[in-house]
């Protein structure tokens, strides 16, 4: 289980990386203020895969800082885009 520290740099670098998708996608894939609560799930729950999934494979170290909001931050942007991706699909097929 992450400290909590841990999950702050999380929360903050998901809600960094949802946004910076946010303002690349204007448009269709853009979900506006959501953006931000998009990237801070996609954050931690994106860094708590990797992290579960690559600690037992033998090792790939998340404990440095960079390393931590580079992986949130782009779950968060990942996260951020397939949401926008459905909404924006859900809203054309009404």
């Amino acid at each position: 289980m992450p400290d909590t520290l841990n999950l702050i740099i999380w929360f903050i670098a998901g809600v960094a990386g949802g946004n910076g998708a946010g303002e690349l996608l204007k448009g269709d894939y853009d979900l506006g203020p959501n953006n931000t609560i998009v990237g801070a799930i996609g954050g931690v729950v994106g860094t708590l895969i990797l992290q579960t999934l690559f600690s037992d494979l033998g090792g790939i170290d998340f404990g440095p800082i960079i390393g931590q909001v580079i992986v949130a931050a782009a779950s968060g942007a990942v996260l951020t885009v397939i949401a926008g991706a459905a909404i924006s699909r859900r809203r054309q097929s009404r």
